[in-house]
C-alpha cells in the first residue's frame, strides 16, 4: 500500500443525546446521532409516535372524515 494517501484514523466517541454510547475509531474525533441501535424501534420492540409538524393533524383534515363517510 502507497503510505500518506489514507486519512489518519482516530478513536471515535458516538453521542446520543449527550452521552457517549459507543466508543470506535474513525477519521473524526466525534459522531452525533438522533437514532442508534438501543432506540430505534426495530431493534427495542417499542414504537415511539412522532408528530412533524402537524402531520397527522393534516392528514385526518384531508383523508379522515372522508374514508370514515365511505365505510359506513
Amino acid at each position: 500500500m502507497k503510505s500518506e494517501i489514507h486519512p489518519k484514523v482516530v478513536p471515535c466517541k458516538i453521542v446520543y443525546q449527550g452521552q457517549v454510547v459507543m466508543e470506535t475509531l474513525s477519521t473524526r474525533p466525534e459522531i452525533h446521532v438522533e437514532v442508534w441501535s438501543g432506540v430505534h424501534p426495530f431493534w427495542t420492540g417499542q414504537q415511539r409516535f412522532i408528530d412533524a409538524e402537524g402531520r397527522v393533524e393534516k392528514f385526518n383534515r384531508r383523508f379522515g372524515s372522508a374514508s370514515y363517510r365511505k365505510s359506513k
